[in-house]
């Protein structure tokens, strides 16, 4: 199809509409891969690997990932726009030529499961200029019966309003044989301010400073358990009345880092701090695995169609559901990233930095 010829298709149409399976099929290449429960896994034909276990296909989200040279992923129309080395328009098209579906009937279909206003100002696709990966699949055609018009996980409750300026600082110790057992360096700990609090709201914990996210006044403190806490206590304590979700962590500090950077999204505070630590300054924590409306809006404010995102949550049922709506709901803003592991339970703390260089994180 010539691009004279290329017409708008509904992408996620289009993605509902057309699986991986099939898409591998259409390359011929369904014998190279490896079927598991819910995967599909072989060499990467992106990049023309070997290595029978670089290339995974999640059947059910009807996503991708390359884990070895390309390290990123998608969905079906980022892998054709791959493979063909075109645009996602014309993707899209030759997706619909390829499977003879019918336009007008995806628009349709589509238009009559269309979500809320505000859901699909959320939730629709990266533009021309850099395709998400590792996007999840958007809602089917017809909606599941087992979870009709399902939606990514949100917090219950939405907080509004702000977190005032504190009047106070607490006397912290920053020697606590606990951060070092984080392996955090002398330099991290006093970059972030961190350290034991003796007395007070926060007594006994590792009392961390949070700033505002974009004025940087010190607005509270998260305090850590050093370890396991006794008694049933929560690892994480926030003082009365804090509204965690209404800020994003070291967001202040990001902005002062060159535009040109990536932004780094983790989960928590010590995930920012080792990231730090590795050379990763441009890195944010949602305190979470959530993305609230506000912590949406905050970073909306800052990001453009050619900012740079990754994602890095932890890798377990929370981080990858929340990592999938992180980059729903961000991917039209800017060019999102998302880096998984395949290695469950793993945090991005744990990074090295080989692997982080090998990344293009550092």
């Amino acid at each position: 199809m010539s691009k004279t010829e290329s017409r708008f298709v509904d992408f996620r149409a289009v993605k509902a509409a057309v699986t991986m399976e099939q898409v591998l099929n259409h390359y011929g290449l369904s014998d190279r891969f490896k079927r598991g429960r819910d995967s599909l896994s072989g060499p990467c034909p992106i990049h023309q690997g070997t290595n029978p276990t670089q290339f995974r296909v999640c059947i059910s989200k009807n996503c991708w990932n390359c884990f070895s040279e390309c390290k990123c992923g998608g969905n079906v129309l980022d892998f054709v726009a791959k493979m063909e080395n075109v645009e996602p328009m014309e993707a899209a098209n030759r997706l619909v030529e390829w499977f003879g579906l019918d336009r007008a009937q995806l628009n349709v279909a589509y238009d009559q499961n269309r979500p809320s206003d505000r859901q699909s100002r959320d939730q629709r696709p990266a533009s021309s200029n850099g395709a998400a990966v590792n996007e999840a699949l958007p809602p089917p055609l017809v909606p599941s019966p087992a979870k009709p018009n399902a939606q990514p996980s949100r917090p219950a409750k939405e907080e509004t309003g702000t977190n005032k300026p504190l009047g106070f600082r607490l006397e912290l110790d920053p020697s606590h044989p606990y951060l070092a057992e984080r392996g955090l360096s002398p330099e991290t700990i006093d970059e972030f301010g961190v350290g034991f609090c003796g007395k007070g709201v926060m007594a006994q914990r590792i009392a961390i400073p949070i700033h505002a996210a974009v004025k940087g006044e010190l607005v509270g403190y998260a305090g850590r358990w050093p370890g396991n806490p006794p008694d049933g206590r929560p690892k994480y304590r926030l003082p009365d009345g804090f509204k965690k979700s209404v800020e994003v962590y070291r967001l202040a500090e990001a902005l002062r880092e060159p535009s040109e950077q990536p932004l780094v999204i983790v989960e928590g505070f010590f995930d920012a701090m080792k990231l730090w630590q590795l050379g990763v300054r441009k890195c944010v924590a949602l305190m979470g695995s959530s993305l609230s409306g506000a912590q949406e809006a905050l970073l909306a404010q800052h990001l453009r169609p050619a900012s740079q995102v990754i994602v890095m949550f932890d890798e377990d049922h929370a981080g990858r559901e929340g990592r999938e709506d992180v980059l729903r709901r961000l991917a039209f803003k800017a060019f999102v990233r998302v880096v998984a592991s395949t290695e469950e339970g793993f945090q991005p703390e744990q990074l090295t930095p080989t692997v982080a260089q090998s990344l293009h994180l550092i």
